[in-house]
């Protein structure tokens, strides 16, 4: 089901919603949330149900018309440039968006027998958090908890970073930070709260090949000591040159590859 170009305006009621699912509350209150690029909409509309429609510029339709005759029930708007670029967030969009339903869940929806979690623990940077669900699919993990004043792991930034990760694995959102490391724990899940100042991370005395959560804290604050405290161990990432420290995102890349890793020899 297909509209024609022109058909939707700027004005458009479906299109101010689109639009205003930028913003977490409208996100909150509808269960919705906008994914966009190629790749990201491929890997959403492969996931059933979640897509809801799709909007496209002409061109974007011409690439990419096989997905519409896959989803021959899914309602797909060719809109003109304009309207696409006032529904995506991208400063220079890739011609496609999807509305989607919210495909994040809670600590309830934690697989069984898990063995590699990670813990997002009050994130605020969008990019970091969308590259730490790309690098836990990547290597492998079975769920991301997104945990206390983190930002929304839906908000359009998080999306994109992802790179279609976020339909891949589990996304649990839990704003109790102390409850989520005590789930995780009760799971049967070793805890290691990741810190500059812990034991280095290839110290032989911690054992990477046991199911482990690994809990990354905010850019500028770390972890809580509430939360350090509650942790098994408190591991480092060794620094070899002169940088103070790593990025968030590489740090929980060298953290979670290297448990990936062990569990895969």
């Amino acid at each position: 089901m297909a509209s024609q170009p022109g058909e939707l305006t700027v004005r458009s009621a479906r299109v101010k919603h689109a639009r205003r699912l930028a913003t977490r509350a409208f996100r909150a209150k509808t269960g919705e949330f906008l994914t966009e690029g190629p790749q990201a909409v491929r890997e959403a509309l492969a996931e059933p149900g979640v897509v809801i429609e799709v909007f496209a510029t002409t061109d974007a339709t011409s690439r990419y018309g096989q997905w519409r005759e896959e989803h021959p029930d899914l309602a797909w708007h060719v809109v003109a440039d304009d309207v696409l670029a006032e529904i995506a967030d991208a400063v220079q969009p890739q011609g496609v968006v999807a509305r989607c339903h919210d495909v994040t869940g809670t600590l309830d929806a934690l697989p069984a027998r898990t063995r590699l979690v990670v813990v997002c623990a009050e994130i605020r940077d969008p990019g970091n958090l969308g590259a730490v669900i790309r690098c836990a699919d990547a290597a492998g993990a079975d769920a991301v908890v997104v945990a206390g004043d983190s930002v929304d792991p839906l908000n359009p930034k998080v999306v994109r970073s992802t790179a279609g990760s976020l339909f891949h694995l589990p996304v649990l959102i839990e704003r109790d930070l102390g409850r989520a490391v005590e789930t995780l724990k009760n799971s049967g899940l070793q805890v290691f709260a990741a810190d500059g100042g812990g034991r280095l991370l290839h110290d032989a005395a911690i054992d990477l090949t046991a199911p482990t959560a690994w809990v990354m804290g905010n850019e500028a604050h770390g972890l809580p000591d509430a939360v350090r405290a509650l942790a098994d161990e408190i591991v480092g990432v060794p620094i070899y040159g002169r940088a103070e420290s790593l990025n968030l995102a590489t740090a929980a890349a060298v953290c979670v590859y290297a448990s990936a890793a062990a569990m895969h020899r």
